[in-house]
């Protein structure tokens, strides 16, 4: 099997691995925040730490992976 016919099956777990990665992060704002609301704490500084860091910092790494080689494929095809 060539490179072209391995970078699909690589895609699929890069996705799944994103959409994991994303689901996983906490979520900052609540209904009432869309709103303007807030319970006086979400003042937006919040700082990461620890598993989110990690979390966050391995979401953006698995989507830029997934950019190149959805970039990759349009190259070679």
């Amino acid at each position: 099997m060539n490179i072209i016919g391995f970078i699909p099956y690589v895609q699929i777990v890069l996705s799944i691995l994103l959409i994991g990665g994303v689901l996983l992060q906490q979520s900052e704002a609540g209904l009432g925040g869309a709103f303007g609301g807030g319970d006086g704490f979400s003042s937006g500084t919040h700082s990461k730490r620890g598993a989110e860091k990690i979390v966050f910092i391995v979401t953006i790494i698995i989507a830029i992976l997934f950019a190149g080689t959805s970039f990759a494929l349009l190259l070679v095809q």
